[in-house]
């Protein structure tokens, strides 16, 4: 690995995730709000990605790749290429002529890709969903990876024949969310929060974790284990969703995922109609279901951490295990154990770096890898490893064949 870690954060990062994850060799900051994966990050979005991919594809979802390049025509018709109404555009000009940007979203391009496709009532449902980078020229990126200026995520657009069709799927994405987020760790932290649903239906859906770093103020409700965001608590609101004020508790959150519906808003501007069973033309109904895999990965890292470091989750840890090999004398033994840990498909850092043992235990900590296995001469000899839970922060001698049952 060309990694290494860190004592001390940048001076210029004041944010908790991006400190962490700078520190522990898992990004590298380029300038304000602009990232690169290092090895090890790259292998959690990775697996946040294979998380998202799996739940997408389990409600019916059509994976695709949409183009970064956006052509200056298409959002004409929506009314979005105006800087006046959006107003962190990156545009740049072809050598040829003409304006293009770089995608800050995916309504029009993906209602346009789909005219070509959609015609009949006998076309849909269609669910199609894409992974990519997103650019938004902010005047002020903060927030380490949980806001910047270019983003990876996935965002499904679903296209029905009517509102009622719509609703279905919608309540099949909003169960599929709350699986990714169980399943990449946070989900005891993350609530369902109802949000502004704007001029389309009544409420739109968010996905808040609690932290003291978010952007967002909700209330819970722990009961209900529901929320509703500040900008729509109301006491009708309450009454809608079936919560009382007395019971809500005030916090703040950062949003990791939201869905909601669209209705005919791209549909009529970009022409995406369809024929139905009774011979009308009628407009597709659209809905949209976000997540940025940047921001969720801060988001763990914000959250599962402590003074020492990341506690990352096993599902989306960069590696189940850190083996630590104490002297010369151990590394036989401890190539052994990373062979056979390899050959089971258990995914090991092997530190074989001759520092001191201090040092590596440090790393271990810091970048969070969910167990730690330290062989050393006088437990070799015994025919024992020190192993460690990042979790639990438990330390036990175990055999060999104590430590392969627990790893497999």
């Amino acid at each position: 690995m060309f990694v290494k870690t860190l004592r001390e954060a940048p001076a210029d990062e004041v944010s908790k995730n991006a400190q962490l994850l700078i520190r522990a060799g898992f990004i590298y900051k380029e300038m304000a709000g602009v990232y690169s994966y290092l090895p090890l990050g790259l292998s959690v979005i990775k697996k946040i990605e294979e998380i998202i991919r799996e739940e997408m594809n389990a409600i019916g979802g059509q994976e695709m790749k949409t183009s970064v390049l956006q052509d200056k025509a298409v959002w004409e018709k929506s009314g979005r290429w105006s800087d006046k109404v959006v107003d962190n555009w990156f545009k740049t000009e072809l050598k040829n002529g003409g304006a293009i940007g770089l995608s800050f979203t995916n309504e029009e391009p993906i209602t346009n890709i789909m005219r070509s496709f959609v015609h009949s009532y006998k076309d849909l449902p269609v669910y199609a969903y894409d992974f990519k980078d997103i650019f938004r020229n902010e005047t002020r990126a903060k927030s380490g990876i949980m806001r910047g200026r270019e983003f990876y995520w996935k965002a499904l657009y679903s296209f029905c024949a009517d509102e009622s069709e719509h609703n279905k799927f919608y309540e099949q994405a909003k169960q599929a969310y709350l699986n990714i987020f169980n399943r990449c760790g946070i989900g005891d932290k993350t609530y369902l929060t109802f949000a502004s649903g704007g001029t389309f239906s009544e409420f739109s859906h968010e996905f808040q974790t609690i932290t003291d770093a978010g952007e967002d103020t909700i209330y819970i409700n722990e009961k209900q284990k529901i929320a509703i965001n500040q900008e729509v608590l109301t006491d009708e609101n309450l009454v809608k969703i079936g919560a009382l004020r007395a019971d809500l508790v005030e916090k703040r959150a950062v949003e990791v995922g939201n869905i909601f519906s669209l209705a005919n808003k791209f549909s009529d501007p970009l022409d995406l109609f369809y024929t139905a069973e009774d011979g009308r033309q009628k407009s597709v109904y659209m809905g949209c279901y976000g997540i940025g895999l940047g921001r969720l990965m801060g988001t763990v890292a914000e959250v599962l951490s402590d003074e020492k470091g990341i506690i990352w989750p096993e599902n989306i840890a960069p590696a189940r295990v850190y083996l630590i090999n104490i002297g010369d004398e151990t590394a036989g033994k401890a190539e052994e154990i990373y062979n056979e840990m390899i050959s089971r498909g258990v995914e090991v850092i092997w530190d074989d770096r001759d520092v001191r043992p201090g040092e590596k235990f440090a790393d271990a900590d810091l970048m969070g890898i969910p167990h730690r296995v330290v062989v050393s001469p006088k437990l070799t000899s015994e025919g024992l490893v020190e192993y460690k839970s990042r979790a639990l922060d438990t330390i036990e001698n175990l055999t060999i064949d104590a430590l392969f049952a627990r790893m497999v």
